[in-house]
């Protein structure tokens, strides 16, 4: 059973908007923990910003060993955790 192309179309339209609406929806949840740790006047480039957030994001998945271990490590990081937190309140604006 085949589906028409049509149907494929209506499909990936619809899947398209649940994306979108899930991409807003974390992008505001982030700015709103950005904006209440005092991140909103932060000036600091966008790339920079977006570096310091996949740092946060790798630490949370695992992907840093280091920065999860003892508390030097977790004291280093949470400068850097603060700077990434920023980048999550610039992005909820553009997404």
């Amino acid at each position: 059973m085949k589906k028409p192309s049509s149907r494929i179309r209506d499909e990936i339209a619809r899947l398209q908007e649940q994306l979108k609406v899930a991409e807003t929806r974390e992008a505001e949840r982030i700015g709103r923990i950005a904006l209440k740790a005092g991140l909103g006047e932060i000036e600091i480039e966008e790339a920079e910003l977006q570096a310091a957030f996949e740092q946060l994001s790798k630490r949370f998945r695992g992907g840093q060993g280091a920065t999860t271990g003892g508390k030097k490590g977790a004291g280093d990081s949470s400068g850097q955790a603060s700077d990434a937190s920023g980048a999550g309140a610039g992005s909820a604006g553009e997404a």
